[in-house]
């Protein structure tokens, strides 16, 4: 896994962590916000596995 991916997989678990908690503690307003950073973390971690795939499987081929 591409070190850029594995850090946006781990604010991707703090947002979720910190979500949740602003949720319980009653702020809605944060917790969304919270929850779009999740979104958006996830969508990075997922962007930089499937380009060091394709870089893996271009040095393999090409």
């Amino acid at each position: 896994m591409p070190r850029l991916a594995l850090y946006a997989l781990i604010v991707c678990v703090l947002a979720v962590a910190a979500a949740v908690v602003s949720f319980v503690e009653g702020t809605v307003l944060i917790g969304v916000v919270w929850v779009l950073l999740a979104g958006l973390s996830s969508n990075m971690c997922w962007y930089y596995v499937k380009r060091g795939r394709a870089t893996r499987r271009e040095s393999v081929t090409g």
